[in-house]
């Protein structure tokens, strides 16, 4: 199986390393030539966007919809250059209402779509175990069922093209209240004396746990490691789409629209590691900077 990995980011270029390591003839691609550059340097096939090769599965690790769109409709432009027949896995957070569009034009085209959007960062995306979340059709999962379990530990169908960035905006909406709730849980309980470690341990042995508190507190806020590999502007672009999503289907839902505006009010740049949305309850007392705009930056 040929595989053409476009997107070399962290993402991109763990994934496409990981797939040539478990015995997949990959091939990998990006705009910026600095980053074909690195990737070539670590070991991997590289070719211009321009250039792309035939391939069986082609597959996007992209920061927006837009940029999948581009790729996909105009520039190197899959539907005209994809042979019939090959997949198309897009593993970016995209929007649902594009990724359906897209999907429809691929199966006009006469190629497969497949959305895999995925959650374990670049250290999942390097040791493969990765969590993905899979939209379309069971026939198309079969067929490239052993890129899904070189690239992760568990993923999940969740139903027909575009479900899986639904859930997947759930997801990173749920994440990203966690962090503002458990931050200011453990600010309840350290103005009582209760240590955050303390804390923590007490949430993670009952009902209140999540990811955040067993995963992202110990490892990367308390450590002030704050090296996920996942931006704060990433997070608000993810939002901003659930919020959106949420309009879009005539949903009213009061907390969502608080949390979307408690991201972009926060001080942090688009650039810091999104566990520094916790700065500010975690240390009032620090400066606030410009907050970010709600407009969305695709």
């Amino acid at each position: 199986m040929k595989i053409v990995v476009i997107g070399l980011g962290q993402m991109g270029g763990n994934m496409a390393l990981t797939l040539r390591k478990a015995g997949f003839a990959v091939v990998g691609t990006d705009v910026m030539a600095a980053t074909r550059s690195k990737m070539a340097s670590r070991g991997l096939d590289i070719v211009n966007p321009d250039a792309l090769p035939a391939a069986d599965v082609y597959l996007l690790s992209l920061p927006t919809s837009v940029h999948v769109s581009e790729v996909i409709e105009s520039s190197p432009g899959l539907l005209r250059q994809a042979p019939k027949g090959s997949v198309i896995v897009d593993t970016s957070t995209s929007d649902p209402v594009v990724s359906r569009d897209l999907a429809k034009q691929a199966r006009q085209a006469g190629l497969e779509w497949l959305d895999a959007p995925v959650s374990g960062g670049p250290a999942g995306a390097a040791t493969g175990t990765l969590g993905m979340l899979l939209g379309g059709a069971i026939s198309t999962i079969e067929r490239v069922t052993p890129v899904l379990e070189a690239l992760s530990a568990r993923y999940t169908h969740v139903g027909e093209a575009g479900s899986g960035h639904v859930v997947k905006l759930a997801n990173n909406y749920l994440c990203a209240a966690h962090l503002l709730t458990t931050a200011e849980a453990i600010a309840l309980a350290s103005r009582a004396g209760v240590a955050p470690e303390a804390c923590l341990a007490g949430l993670n042995s009952g009902s209140g746990r999540s990811a955040v508190s067993e995963v992202n507190f110990p490892k990367w806020i308390l450590s002030d490691a704050f090296d996920s590999g996942f931006t704060t502007g990433l997070m608000r672009k993810d939002l901003r789409l659930a919020r959106d999503a949420a309009a879009d289907l005539g949903l009213s839902l009061d907390l969502l629209t608080r949390v979307v505006e408690r991201w972009h009010t926060d001080a942090s740049p688009d650039s810091a590691d999104f566990n520094h949305v916790t700065d500010q309850i975690r240390h009032p007392s620090q400066p606030r900077s410009t907050p970010s705009t709600l407009e969305d930056k695709e």
